[in-house]
């Protein structure tokens, strides 16, 4: 089973891959990135790129479920939470336009769950990323290490099952 986490942005999207494998209790990293984005070009041109280029990531990587944060909003920075809304809605699309079971964590469980503390720092999620995944280097930019982390804990919840994987409304729920 493949875990694809998304960590959506409108110039930088991280996406890591992990795998789950027979008799393996720990997801193997497959394959980790960024989806650069054209930074100065119009908010739709953006998000077109963005839809374009995850869904070929989708067709090429086949993952089982995609796992995104759910947003996040502090009052200072209402602005920034509706313009990544844009983005992480063209991520939901991508996922559902595809077939993708899709789900959600909250930031502060993957956090938790990578790193034991809920309000871990960014360079804390990349350390804790190099260091479960044996990387020789830390994974940058940080949104690869995010994604990597959203994978990492979305993995290792359905490894501990039993947990019932979110169904789409044309298929029936499954048990793993």
């Amino acid at each position: 089973m493949r875990v694809l986490g998304i960590d959506p942005g409108l110039s930088l999207t991280g996406y890591g891959c992990v795998e789950l494998r027979p008799n393996v209790q720990e997801p193997a990293l497959v394959e980790a990135g960024v989806l650069r984005l054209k930074a100065k070009a119009p908010m739709a041109f953006r998000l077109g790129q963005l839809y374009d280029d995850l869904t070929a990531l989708l067709d090429e990587l086949r993952p089982n479920i995609m796992v995104v944060e759910q947003l996040f909003s502090h009052y200072r920075h209402v602005r920034t939470a509706i313009l990544m809304g844009h983005a992480r809605g063209v991520v939901l699309l991508a996922g559902e336009s595809r077939g993708v079971t899709i789900d959600e964590l909250l930031p502060t469980e993957v956090k938790k769950a990578i790193t034991g503390n809920g309000h871990a720092t960014k360079a804390q999620i990349q350390q804790a990323i190099m260091s479960q995944c044996r990387l020789a280097e830390l994974p940058s930019p940080p949104d690869v290490a995010d994604a990597i982390a959203i994978a990492l804990c979305a993995a290792r919840r359905i490894a501990t099952g039993p947990l019932v994987v979110p169904a789409r409304p044309d298929q029936p729920e499954v048990e793993s």
